[in-house]
């Protein structure tokens, strides 16, 4: 039986497992079969991690991470989790393979999904005009037409955001008026460089190597028209990826998994979470890297508690004889 098992290899995933690594806890990260390295293995240039001031390739930034934790000694298996079971002093986890892993704690580390617009063009364009993160790529769109698709409080700061570099914003919403809050409607509305169009959803997205226009069709009528743009923001939500945990693990209302406070500590004893999984405001590389420290920490302190407290029924049995 491993003291620690990570599952998730984004950077909170692997940021956790060099910590546990370096803390010789020896873990075992299991990294999806089709999607390890996380969401940043779809993203070209990251300017905003801290350390590379000339910027780094997403593929780049997770290939050195898995490298670092490696080095110090983590274990990782292209594998996907089938099944867990958490209750209990032993951790159980199911790999498709038909493998059961067990270990004494947990980190739960697993990310979410942009929501998309199930579009075919929409992959083929990601990372070439097509994002899902104003705050990553925003700078990469200057004095460009940016839309933005979306009708809530994310994609009205997204259009806030984007508004500093494009010459003009349009967002795309597919009724006549937004489900935002009061204040971010006002915010957008008073933004001399945001645009709306309203009762239209995008059907097609143009371009060989870069995005150039937007094929949107009327929700009232069904017609169709072209609108030329030099970048598409999808800004329709996100969901963690909890399915794994439905049932086990509480959630928030906002469903993510919940933890105690500032701490990574989930509703079950030796179980921890980190990165996007718990966090549904920020979700930076570098924040849930942060996270993967806390959870790392708090996975080290419960390990060296329950050595203790294994110690300490064993030397009470030793003097009950």
């Amino acid at each position: 039986m491993r003291q620690l098992i990570i599952i998730g290899s984004g950077p909170a995933g692997y940021t956790a497992a060099i910590y546990a690594a370096r803390a010789q806890l020896q873990p075992l990260l299991i990294a999806s079969s089709v999607e390890a390295g996380g969401e940043l293995m779809n993203t070209t240039e990251v300017e905003n991690f801290p350390g590379f001031p000339e910027g780094i390739q997403g593929p780049e930034l997770m290939m050195s991470m898995q490298q670092q934790a490696e080095r110090f000694g983590t274990e990782v298996v292209y594998d996907d989790v089938v099944r867990l079971e958490l209750d209990g002093d032993v951790k159980k986890v199911t790999l498709g393979s038909g493998v059961t892993h067990e270990a004494q704690a947990v980190i739960f580390a697993t990310g979410s999904a942009y929501r998309k617009l199930g579009l075919s063009d929409e992959e083929r364009l990601s990372g070439r005009g097509v994002s899902w993160c104003a705050t990553c790529d925003g700078f990469f769109f200057k004095e460009k037409v940016i839309a933005v698709v979306g009708g809530g409080d994310s994609a009205m700061e997204e259009a806030t955001f984007l508004s500093r570099f494009g010459s003009k914003v349009v967002v795309i919403h597919r009724k006549d008026t937004l489900r935002a809050s009061k204040i971010m409607q006002e915010r957008a509305f008073n933004d001399p460089k945001i645009e709306f169009v309203w009762n239209s959803e995008v059907v097609g997205i143009t371009g060989t190597d870069a995005v150039t226009g937007l094929i949107l069709r009327d929700t009232v009528d069904g017609s169709e028209r072209e609108l030329e743009v030099g970048g598409l923001f999808i800004a329709i939500g996100n969901d963690a990826r909890t399915h794994l945990v439905h049932g086990q693990l509480d959630l928030t209302t906002e469903g993510t998994i919940a933890v105690d406070g500032r701490s990574s500590k989930t509703s079950l004893t030796g179980v921890f979470a980190a990165g996007d999984v718990i966090d549904p405001h920020y979700r930076q590389a570098v924040t849930a890297a942060g996270s993967g420290t806390v959870a790392a920490l708090d996975a080290e302190h419960y390990l060296a508690q329950l050595g203790d407290s294994v110690v300490a029924e064993a030397e009470e049995i030793v003097a009950a004889h």
